[in-house]
């Protein structure tokens, strides 16, 4: 088991203290963003996988069926809110949660971003553990 050690010197929670592990698909192209994301999931036995453009990230959720998705909303090609409508017309893909990556956080867009399908929203920077909170809530309430 890994324990995550921040500088504030609060570790994170064990993965036994979670809700059951899942698959989990992380549609990020900031390489640095998406190497933190992967870090976290799987350090509490998350199973990730990962995608740099939304369709890449429509290809791996529909093959893959992951328990959820986090997904970027700034992405080249395809934005991620085009993306999730896809996703949410689908029957193979529509009840699959989606938590917004994003650091569009000025007024309104979180509710624009939650209008367009999201299941939850997360501002970027990634704080450790907001996305661990946000990933184990919306886990367990699928």
């Amino acid at each position: 088991m890994i324990v995550l050690q921040p500088r504030c010197g609060t570790p994170c929670r064990p993965a036994s203290r979670w809700h059951e592990m899942a698959s989990i698909l992380v549609v990020e192209d900031n390489p640095d963003n998406m190497t933190l994301a992967v870090f976290l999931l799987e350090s509490v036995g998350h199973t990730v996988i990962t995608a740099t453009n939304a369709e890449a990230g429509l290809t791996s959720a529909r093959a893959e069926r992951p328990a959820l998705i986090l997904m970027d909303i700034q992405l080249p090609g395809m934005d991620g809110l085009a993306a999730i409508a896809q996703l949410k017309a689908q029957d193979a893909t529509r009840n699959i949660p989606v938590i917004a990556l994003t650091a569009l956080a000025m007024k309104g867009d979180e509710e624009r971003i939650r209008e367009a399908g999201c299941d939850g929203y997360i501002a970027k920077p990634i704080r450790y553990q907001e996305l661990l909170a946000a990933v184990a809530a919306r886990l367990a309430s699928s």
